[in-house]
């Protein structure tokens, strides 16, 4: 039991190092400083938006740092109690401690990963865009099981979800949709998922029962906030309005109401039917587009526009970033990380939060 308290302590003595270096990377403590000057600032509270934004990021960082503080002092304690209950021959308090190194382990584990949520967007809520590669009533089915992930992942964390838009396969599935989750950090656990993602699977819609591989591109961008000024010239944009396609159940409308605005200088193309209204349909288009451009911008600036871009040029071959295997084994493998699962079920029930952990250290 001692070499087991030993290698647990060991292995968290690593993990504070290294919670300790990605603070630093990330400069936590340089951000909790600024974020202390701005509430000091006498205009701060007249802004209820940005002050919300600033205090809810203060206590992210104060909570990190408050954790690894307790955490490092925890091991000395712990180390203490261990030794002298060994001296005691009290196993009862030496399995107590090494339950409680245990949970420091996953507590430092799960600080790390809150600090690649430190990026000025990454507490953004998000929009995600989903669409079906070629092939038909294969891909438009894997766009909506695609779709039921992100929801059932929203649901799991009690995230809000709202369906912006969707345009109903011609068999089953869908060939687009744009659904909208709010939460804390969402953008920011998220971000990592956009590009294409490959299904391998029996059709269930193949009388010959036949082995199909399916492609469908997912594209996250950040719901812009409030401070942040897009500006949008009237004459760069071609507005459309027309009847929501689709059986559309509760949420979608079969109505006139429905808007398509296109920027023409980006060629960048949002819609919005889940309104009755076609003015709040077209508010929601607007905000949309604010986001399309933002996060565009948001890219150039970081040398990943042509990389995004090529992802969603081409649904097929040669561009996953992972892939649901269902036959003739059982595996989910994000090609960028190599991490993967044997339990595809229960990632498509929205089970992903290690996924999106790996991609965090990955992708940042």
């Amino acid at each position: 039991m001692d070499n087991e308290y030993l290698n647990y302590k060991s292995e968290i003595r690593k993990l504070i190092k290294e919670l300790r270096s990605t603070f630093e990377t990330n400069s936590i403590h340089k951000k909790l400083q600024k974020n202390n000057q701005k509430i000091l600032e006498s205009n701060f509270w007249q802004d209820k938006s940005n002050s919300q934004k600033v205090i809810k990021e203060k206590k992210l960082y104060e909570e990190l740092i408050n954790s690894y503080e307790n955490s490092s002092k925890s091991i000395i304690d712990l180390d203490e109690l261990n030794d002298l209950a060994l001296e005691e021959k009290n196993q009862s308090v030496v399995n107590e401690v090494l339950e409680n190194i245990k949970n420091l382990k996953k507590l430092a584990k799960k600080n790390e990963t809150k600090c690649f949520l430190s990026n000025e967007t990454d507490s953004l809520d998000c929009y995600i865009e989903i669409h079906a590669g070629a092939g038909g009533t294969e891909s438009q089915d894997w766009a909506e099981m695609l779709r039921r992930m992100y929801l059932k992942w929203s649901d799991i964390k009690n995230f809000k979800s709202e369906l912006i838009s969707e345009h109903k396969g011609d068999e089953a599935g869908i060939k687009s949709s744009t659904i909208k989750i709010e939460g804390d950090y969402v953008y920011g656990w998220l971000k990592a998922e956009s590009g294409i993602h490959r299904l391998v699977r029996i059709s269930p819609f193949d009388s010959g029962a036949r082995r199909h591989t399916s492609f469908a591109s997912i594209w996250i961008y950040p719901v812009v906030d409030e401070n942040i000024e897009i500006e949008i010239n009237e004459k760069n944009l071609r507005i459309d309005t027309y009847r929501s396609s689709g059986a559309g159940g509760q949420h979608v409308n079969t109505t006139d109401s429905a808007v398509r605005i296109t920027h023409l200088p980006s060629k960048i193309v949002v819609q919005c039917q889940n309104e009755r209204s076609q003015h709040k349909n077209k508010d929601t288009c607007m905000n949309m587009l604010k986001a399309r451009l933002y996060d565009f911008e948001l890219k150039k600036k970081e040398k990943e526009s042509q990389t995004i871009e090529s992802s969603k040029s081409e649904i097929g071959w040669g561009h996953q970033i992972r892939s649901y295997v269902l036959h003739p084994y059982r595996m989910v493998k994000d090609n960028r990380t190599n991490f993967e699962s044997s339990n595809p079920d229960k990632i498509l029930d929205g089970e992903i939060d290690d996924f999106l952990e790996s991609s965090l250290y990955k992708v940042k």
